[in-house]
């Protein structure tokens, strides 16, 4: 029988310290977040299996630091589903493994058709996992006992589950190819912050004018301001599309904004003062952001035959050779080698184009050893191919 109850106290959490340390084989892990309820990232809760030891619950709040576990068992590997999306709340409290196993990147790698946990434990355990909690929030205190079942199976299935795939990783001949993504994993760097972040604001980009770009600014860095204050949410506050509304219409006055019917949110009334300041700076502000945004991101390849023809014939080129090489190897394409980096190859091709410059320039992006064995031939290939057919069409142009 599975104990659910939560560790929150210090005497409780090092007697798990122990019980874990003295278990045996790989640690299940998971961790619970409240995303689209606080403004942080924080966990909430965090959960752990192993063999021999059991499962344990932790609240994170309540204990603060976890550097005693961390010394004694960051060298084990640790069995995560879909790493990426734990590891920064866990590092924040000091769990930081140096080995990982991921069966949501070896299911990628397997080629299986879905890679939710749910649906990847029914196929390859035969067990039915209800994920009806997922996007609960985990702030919640205290947690419902359902809550802690749901978290509790998170990880309980989670070695069962490694066991397996390690026997389907090596039948594929990718255990060295997962080997490689899961240290990418780990040593992936988190993205600067970035200089503009209120650019992600959802519907900003059919905003046409500097003056009302400038308000949408200042009332997403108002609103987020008050988010991180309340740790809440923001679009719990004031959704995006109301700030959008609101930029757009420019209200003449507090009375026009409250009666602006698209500005709705709990908080758009109650905090109707802050939101009218807001408004209001952004129109007098002389620093009058760009239509266009700062940074070195690329047009949507869709624009690309107008604005860049040959790098689109160099782009559709190298997704074909690639989606050839994908259902070859049952790897998806994306994971196969990041979309990005061969939009950026295409945009700006090396000089000259051949498999060593490509190789070059994959790693300078990032790309790991077995996506550069298994795509710098193609895309140079196809890179090419597409040149070769732009120097045609000049010719009879001419």
């Amino acid at each position: 029988m599975v104990d659910h109850h939560v560790i929150d106290t210090r005497d409780a959490y090092l007697a798990a310290t122990a019980a874990i340390s003295a278990g045996t084989g790989p640690i299940g892990i998971d961790a619970e977040r409240a995303s689209g309820f606080t403004y942080s990232q924080r966990a909430y809760l965090i959960q752990m299996y192993r063999r021999g030891a059991g499962t344990f619950l932790f609240d994170p709040p309540a204990i603060g630091d976890f550097s005693e576990l961390n010394a004694a068992i960051a060298g084990d590997e640790w069995i995560f589903h879909a790493a990426s999306q734990d590891l920064a709340c866990l590092r924040e409290v000091g769990l930081d493994p140096h080995i990982i196993f991921d069966t949501e990147l070896a299911a990628r790698l397997l080629g299986l058709p879905r890679v939710g946990l749910g649906t990847v434990v029914e196929e390859l355990l035969g067990i039915h996992l209800a994920k009806e909690h997922s996007a609960a929030n985990w702030s919640t205190r205290p947690l419902p006992e359902s809550w802690l079942v749901y978290g509790a199976l998170d990880v309980e299935l989670l070695p069962d589950l490694r066991d397996r795939m390690v026997e389907m990783l090596a039948t594929d001949e990718k255990t060295q190819i997962a080997a490689q993504e899961f240290q990418a994993t780990l040593d992936h760097e988190p993205k600067p912050v970035s200089a503009e972040p209120w650019r992600r604001l959802s519907g900003v980009h059919s905003i046409r004018s500097q003056r009302n770009l400038a308000v949408a600014r200042s009332l997403w860095l108002a609103r987020d301001d008050l988010a991180r204050h309340l740790d809440v949410s923001p679009g719990r506050l004031v959704p995006d599309a109301s700030l959008v509304a609101a930029a757009r219409v420019l209200p003449a006055s507090r009375q026009a904004l409250a009666e602006l019917r698209e500005f709705s949110g709990r908080a758009s009334r109650s905090e109707l003062d802050r939101w009218w300041t807001a408004i209001q700076d952004g129109i007098r502000a002389t620093d009058l952001p760009s239509l266009r945004g700062t940074g070195d991101a690329l047009p949507p390849p869709r624009a690309w035959s107008d604005r860049n023809p040959e790098a689109d014939l160099r782009y559709k080129a190298a997704r074909l050779a690639l989606g050839q090489i994908s259902e070859a190897f049952a790897i998806p394409i994306e994971n196969l080698v990041t979309p990005d980096f061969v939009r950026r190859i295409a945009w700006t091709p090396p000089e000259p184009i051949d498999v060593e410059s490509v190789s070059e320039a994959l790693v300078a992006l990032g790309a790991r050893d077995w996506q550069i064995e298994l795509t710098a031939q193609q895309i140079t290939d196809a890179f090419v191919e597409a040149n070769q057919t732009i120097a045609v069409s000049v010719e009879v142009d001419s």
